[in-house]
């Protein structure tokens, strides 16, 4: 395999897909804003069953921040990130400057509207226009076949898959499984924010819904019965902060009194301290 290429400009993209488009190959795209983990690594080499090329983007996102938010500190480690990536089988990493995604006097933006409205669009308004805006921009840079995203953010594929139906954007969805770390703790850049007690702590995520499944293969199909038994293990553990905990349609986020066919998302957004934690689990749905 040839040198990684780094790629700092759209049109430095447009090039380098172009090239491979005429030699008919087919290009994979992992988007990401860095502070890579193995979570990202194996969207990265899942990349490779889906397509010959396989292109990555590194962007911290300035327009999916809120105020007061953590875009200043954000981790980011760009040398280290482009080791990965190199590691994990990327041919290319796009690796824009602000100006470059978002030039003077930039004003357009992307509003998925029902789906961003609950669970973290409660607390973070704005944000998954922020999420829209850049995905739509990179799949149009990249003009992959395919964009592989975690489901950790259950909510943001969940937002980025209506997009691309809803706008006709020829590009092919595809949804990466939880990445967890040995003891269960869901991979985050942002857990490199934790102490080791809040790290210990964090623990309580994947055990309350460890909790809700067994009530869930047990039978219940409550859907406030499955937000309870999460809840109990979450709401006690010391230092957790519970922002919210709830279970919806699976398809469409929408409210639910039953458990639908489309299956049943637990999803929550946990702090521990300044650190905001995202974990879901699927219950049920087609086979």
């Amino acid at each position: 395999m040839p040198p990684m290429e780094i790629l700092t400009t759209k049109a430095a993209v447009a090039a380098f897909a172009e090239a491979h488009r005429r030699a008919g190959r087919r290009i994979a795209f992992v988007p990401t804003m860095g502070a890579l983990h193995t979570g990202h690594l194996d969207l990265m080499r899942a990349a490779a069953s889906h397509a010959e090329v396989v292109l990555a983007s590194i962007f911290v996102n300035p327009l999916q921040f809120g105020p007061g938010e953590d875009f200043e500190r954000y981790p980011r480690d760009t040398e280290g990130d482009l080791r990965k990536a190199e590691s994990a089988g990327c041919h290319a990493v796009f690796l824009p400057s602000v100006a470059e995604m978002y030039p003077p006097g930039a004003e357009t933006t992307v509003q998925v509207t029902a789906l961003a409205a609950p669970l973290c669009g409660v607390s973070r308004p704005g944000h998954f226009t922020g999420v829209a805006t850049v995905v739509l921009k990179l799949l149009n840079i990249t003009r992959c076949d395919v964009v592989l995203l975690g489901q950790k953010d259950y909510q943001q594929l969940a937002v980025i898959r209506r997009m691309v139906r809803d706008l006709d954007v020829p590009v092919q969805v595809v949804g990466h499984p939880i990445v967890r770390e040995v003891d269960g703790l869901a991979m985050s850049s942002r857990n490199v924010y934790l102490t080791p007690a809040q790290r210990q702590a964090a623990l309580c995520l994947s055990q309350g819904l460890a909790a809700a499944e067994a009530r869930w293969v047990a039978g219940e199909r409550d859907p406030r019965v499955l937000e309870v038994a999460v809840l109990a293990v979450v709401e006690p553990t010391a230092g957790a902060v519970v922002e919210y905990i709830e279970a919806r349609n699976a398809s469409d986020l929408g409210d639910i009194t039953e458990a639908p066919p489309e299956g049943v998302v637990l999803a929550m957004a946990v702090r521990f301290g300044a650190t905001r934690l995202l974990d879901n689990r699927v219950l049920g749905g087609p086979p």
